[in-house]
Formats: C-alpha cells, sequence, structure tokens
C-alpha cells in the first residue's frame, strides 16, 4: 500500500533529480484510442512498442495496458518489458503518471498533480479525463512508493528539473487560465519549489509553435546537465517558431540557476515544417469533444522531445533532412551514453513525442 503523506517533498527532504540522473526504470502507456490515433492505434502502436525496446536495455521498461489490450501488447512488446493492466483515457505517462522525487537516504516517493487533460473544460483535449488522474496513484501503488497529493493542475512535461533546486517552464502552460486561474506566478513558483524539493523557477515565454499542450517546455528546451540545456531552433526568420526561440535563447542567456550558474544553450534543429497529410487524418475517428487531426494541420516536431535513460539517450527521427544532426549533436552533448532515434512521427500525430510517452523512475 502507498502511503499518503500531508506534508511537502521539501518539507521532508525530498527532491526531483534531473532526468539525467541514474534510472531504475520507466513507466509507458499502450495507445488505442481511435479519436487520437490513426487506425485504431495500430501504427502508434508500433512507434510505442519501438521506444519501448529501445529504452529497456537502459532502464527496465512497464507498459501499461486496457484489459482489451493487454494480450495483443504483451505479444508485441519485448519479452522483458512488464505489462501491467491499467484503466487509462489515453497515453500520455509523462503528463498523468507521478513526478518521482527522492531523499539521501534512499527512499523515494512521488508527486500526483491535479490532470484536467490539458485545460479542462475551457480548451482540454479530451473528456472525461478522471481515469488519467488516478494513473499517478497507481504507478506510486505498483511502485511501493509515497504519494503527494499536490494541490495544483500541472502535467509532468510542463517542467523540467537540473536535480539541483532549478525549475524550467514556460509562461504559456502554467501561467493559462485553464490550468490554475486562482494561483499568481508567485504562488505556482511557491508549490512547484515545495513540491519539487527546488529553490528557483526559470520562466520561458511560449512553448514550440502550435504546441497542443499549451506550451509544455519538454518540447522546447530541457536539461543536458546542470548548467547546459538543449533548445528547440530554426534559422528561418519567416517561420513563426523562430520569434518563440530566439525570445527563448535571450531569456536564457540572462538567467542563473538555483546554484548561480550561468547556462550554456546548445541549438537543436528544427524539424519541417511538417504538416498531416489527407490520409493520416482520415485515419482518425473525428468525435465531438477530442482534438481534431485535420490535413494540413502543422505538427509540433521537436527533437527536444527526448528521453534520457541511464545509459542511452533516445530520440525522434522526425525528418530525414534533420535527423542526423540532431543525432550527432545529442551525441555531443552525451558522451557517456549511446544515442538512439525511433521513428516518431506516429507519435507526433497524436500530439507528441518520445518524452511525453515516458516516465522515469529515479535510482532511490
Amino acid at each position: 500500500m502507498s502511503t499518503t503523506y500531508d506534508s511537502t517533498p521539501a518539507a521532508d527532504g525530498f527532491r526531483m533529480p534531473g532526468e539525467f540522473e541514474p534510472h531504475e526504470g520507466c513507466w509507458m502507456i499502450w495507445p488505442e484510442r481511435p479519436d487520437n490515433w490513426r487506425l485504431g492505434g495500430k501504427p502508434a502502436q508500433e512507434a510505442f512498442a519501438a521506444v519501448a525496446a529501445a529504452i529497456h536495455p537502459s532502464d527496465p521498461v512497464t507498459m501499461a495496458v486496457s484489459a482489451a489490450q493487454f494480450e495483443h501488447a504483451r505479444g508485441v512488446l519485448p519479452a522483458g518489458v512488464r505489462v501491467v493492466e491499467m484503466t487509462t483515457d489515453d497515453s500520455w505517462m509523462r503528463d498523468v503518471g507521478p513526478s518521482f522525487v527522492v531523499n539521501g537516504a534512499g527512499e523515494r516517493r512521488g508527486v500526483d498533480w491535479v490532470f484536467n487533460a490539458w485545460g479542462g473544460m475551457e480548451g482540454g483535449l479530451y473528456w472525461p479525463w478522471d481515469s488519467d488522474d488516478l494513473v499517478a496513484r497507481k504507478v506510486l501503488e505498483i511502485e511501493a512508493a509515497g504519494r503527494y497529493r499536490a494541490p495544483i493542475v500541472l502535467e509532468g512535461g510542463s517542467i523540467h528539473v537540473d536535480g539541483e533546486g532549478t525549475v524550467l517552464t514556460t509562461e504559456e502552460c502554467l501561467l493559462n487560465h485553464n490550468r490554475n486561474p486562482s494561483l499568481s506566478r508567485e504562488r505556482i513558483e511557491e508549490t512547484l519549489c515545495a513540491f519539487l524539493g527546488a529553490e528557483k523557477v526559470l520562466w520561458l515565454g511560449a512553448g514550440s509553435f502550435n504546441d497542443e499542450t499549451d506550451g509544455h517546455v519538454d518540447n522546447l528546451c530541457c536539461f543536458v546537465r546542470p548548467g547546459v540545456v538543449a533548445l528547440h531552433w530554426t534559422d528561418d526568420p519567416a517561420d513563426p517558431q523562430h520569434a518563440i526561440s530566439v525570445d527563448a535563447l535571450a531569456r536564457l542567456e540572462g538567467m542563473t540557476d538555483a546554484r548561480g550558474r550561468s547556462l550554456e544553450v546548445h541549438k537543436l534543429p528544427m524539424p519541417g515544417p511538417l504538416l498531416i497529410s489527407e490520409e493520416e487524418s482520415r485515419g482518425v475517428d473525428q468525435i465531438e469533444g477530442t482534438m481534431p487531426r485535420l490535413p494540413g494541420d502543422r505538427l509540433a516536431g521537436s527533437y527536444a522531445n527526448f528521453y534520457i535513460g541511464t545509459s542511452r539517450v533516445v530520440y525522434p527521427l522526425l525528418d530525414e533532412r534533420t535527423d542526423d544532426d540532431a543525432g550527432a549533436i545529442l551525441e555531443g552533448l552525451f558522451p557517456g551514453r549511446e544515442v538512439v532515434g525511433v521513428p516518431g512521427r506516429e507519435i507526433l500525430l497524436g500530439g507528441g513525442n518520445v518524452h511525453c510517452i515516458t516516465q522515469q523512475v529515479p535510482r532511490a
């Protein structure tokens, strides 16, 4: 049984480690929702299985799967991947799963944020979302990790931490009226620091162009290690992403982290622009109340949406013109890890990518 604590991680001496710190596992959720994943989710399932296979040699993977898909998923996934039955609304473990925290005594607990499907009834991407809001609690039960129920709406993809007191996020998401309209910036900062064991919040402005999550930071910028970040970038001034990236770079160059360090910024090339095709759109069930997938819509493709495993970095392959360059940059940023590319378009068609569908379990 997982104990629920009324205090905060910071008060109890816990912190959220950086993703680049060692892991004991990784959680994912099997995709099947036909109004988000085309052709009944079959192409996405192949992509998720490829991500799981790429991560598993580095971090043991657990896949949460519905009862209806359990036998199929077990047959598709590598034998070493643990498959557990779990009811969910969709498959974004980064956003619905727990943010794990650790202390110096070797204990691990988790933060269970309130989830409202990226905006609730004011721009949320689907309804209902009550099953997804229970996922973090279920994962913590299985992991036998204590639980903190946070008092704010937040998705895991909206934050990155350096493990040394710094949180990176965006104003577009965390200050959006459809998340926590009664909370000021200062109150949100206080809550982040209390529940992540952090000391300083660094605010970027907008997230990646046309990102349906209201600008999650994990699609724009992430910590490579303390004091070093990777940024989604384009040199094309005519592209709407350019102004966003230029603003982010200016902010990053003017910031210091919780330890007083200036930030070293490395640019990752923007793929595309990538658009939904007519065939891809036709494959998605169009149901009222869910995010439409229309032909010609621009996809928020980004190489910053990668997963840092203990011994591997897994990143999405999105555009053959830029895939190799992105991989080479990541190899330079992570010299002690193997960098593995996996086909990312099917995941992107559902609204995210490798980082969005994974949640690391840090080593306690």
